[in-house]
């Protein structure tokens, strides 16, 4: 091959871009990182947002898929400062009679306490989280053929369904409202199909992983990523924000950690006119409004296990939870909203002494710039009476903020595209490989490609494999 200055170049420094990075490198091909931001890590980035002292995840913030992903699990991060910590319990979800169901390491623990709908939960749950290195292995990719066809036909049976029709095998109103809160990260009406599939997944993994935080903040992950990165002899730079491909080294292929929207702004007109059409029609979803808080005392939850958890769903029943989220998704707003809760700082050291943050958001049409603050506080105070008067700071970013902070995010949608049945193994666009786009040496390694959104780096890794056997 004709010499360049780096094999390949890739653009955004989010987990698939590192992930990318690190496939390649472990090669023995040469890359160069660019990232537009001063730090890398795209969600993955941890600030003092609100006072001194108080340190923020600004996106992520709770991390199951980095310990489930089977392509970060082969990687030596612990070597670079990388370290989890479990809370007591991975999620809970509280309701208006003060008590609340939750998702315990334990699958035997959170069936248990479903009372009436414990083997309902166990038949559903638990083909999945015993195989989930294998279901990993099939569902976090591109589509193909599985390679275990049987295990993978329990999981699809279900995973293919909507979160409604599945919310059928309970009768409590516990287990419900517990399905419903998984179900709703995926950011669409609980009615669609295949809506199930992401509580399946977050369910099962929260088995076998847990869903941890990382010690010191998200960016621990963007760190201990970019060190060994480096470390294999990648290359990194800060603050280059591209606009056109002219403004890259010469290279051999590049890959792009961007949705369409921005990929059409930089390489559009080397596109076919079929395969620009396709980018034009990709659809975002419902954006978030979030808020965080730097807090004079650890909430004050009624229901005792959300006291212990990482992650709070807040929301109630399962039909308030469908409301909101088909809310969002035909554009309307909603005075009481599914809320996602976390509360790193009980179990890691995140503010000063006796002092504690607590990071949320709720889903909203794609654009809005409607504040959505005292709404959601008073969503946190239904169920933790006194919370307001532990506040001390409060930052706020609407969607377009959120935009305006990462790009991916358009109209505030932190999936990179929604992630529905037309969409979930044709994102960008259908193709037989959707990491090929249709100008020879340019692809996409970005969330808007399978399996979708998550800090698992898995559409880095399986764009990072395409370049290898297409130029490499």
């Amino acid at each position: 091959m004709e010499k360049k200055e780096f094999d390949v170049i890739i653009v955004g420094s989010g987990p698939n871009g590192l992930a990318a990075g690190i496939r390649l490198q472990q090669a023995g091909v040469s890359v160069l990182l660019l990232e537009a931001k001063d730090t890398i890590g795209g969600g993955m980035r941890t600030q003092e947002l609100t006072l001194p002292g108080f340190y923020h995840d600004v996106c992520s913030a709770v991390h199951p898929m980095a310990m489930g992903s089977p392509f970060f699990s082969t990687l030596p991060l612990a070597d670079y400062g990388l370290s989890f910590i479990q809370p007591p319990l991975a999620a809970a979800h509280p309701f208006d009679d003060g008590t609340a169901a939750f998702l315990a390491r334990s699958l035997d623990e959170t069936a248990a306490a479903l009372g009436n709908d414990e083997q309902a939960y166990r038949r559903l749950i638990q083909p999945v989280a015993d195989h989930w290195g294998l279901v990993a292995e099939d569902s976090l990719g591109p589509f193909a053929i599985p390679r275990h066809p049987l295990i993978m036909a329990k999981f699809g049976w279900n995973a293919l369904r909507s979160a409604a029709a599945v919310s059928k095998r309970f009768t409590t109103t516990a287990a419900k409202g517990l399905w419903a809160g998984m179900c709703a990260h995926a950011i669409q009406p609980l009615t669609n199909i295949a809506s199930a599939a992401i509580g399946m997944i977050l369910t099962a993994v929260g088995h076998q992983h847990g869903w941890p935080v990382p010690k010191g903040g998200s960016q621990a992950i963007g760190h201990a990523l970019a060190q060994y990165f480096v470390a294999l002899g990648g290359k990194i730079q800060t603050g280059v924000h591209v606009s056109a491909l002219s403004q890259l080294p010469s290279h051999h292929a590049v890959l792009f950690d961007l949705t369409p929207k921005q990929l059409l702004t930089i390489a559009g007109d080397r596109f076919t006119a079929g395969y620009r059409q396709q980018l034009t029609r990709y659809r975002y979803g419902p954006g978030v409004f979030k808020i965080d808080w730097a807090l004079s005392g650890p909430v004050p939850f009624t229901a005792e296990a959300c006291r212990r958890a990482g992650t709070v769903h807040l929301g109630g029943t399962f039909e308030e939870i469908a409301l909101s989220e088909q809310r969002a998704y035909d554009g309307r707003l909603n005075e009481s909203p599914y809320v996602l809760f976390t509360q790193q700082s009980l179990f890691d050291e995140r503010a000063p002494v006796g002092k504690h943050t607590a990071w949320a958001y709720c889903h909203v049409p794609n654009g809005s710039n409607v504040d959505m603050t005292a709404i959601i506080e008073k969503q946190v105070e239904r169920f933790a009476p006194g919370f307001r008067d532990l506040i001390l700071a409060k930052h706020t970013m609407n969607t377009q903020q959120m935009e305006a902070y990462n790009p991916n995010y358009v109209g505030g949608d932190i999936n990179g595209g929604i992630l529905d049945i037309r969409q979930l193994y044709t994102r960008p666009a259908l193709r037989l490989n959707p990491y090929r786009t249709s100008a020879k040496g340019i692809y996409i390694c970005s969330s808007a490609t399978p399996p979708g959104g998550g800090v698992h780096g898995m559409c880095g890794y399986h764009a990072a494999n395409t370049v290898l056997k297409d130029m490499f």
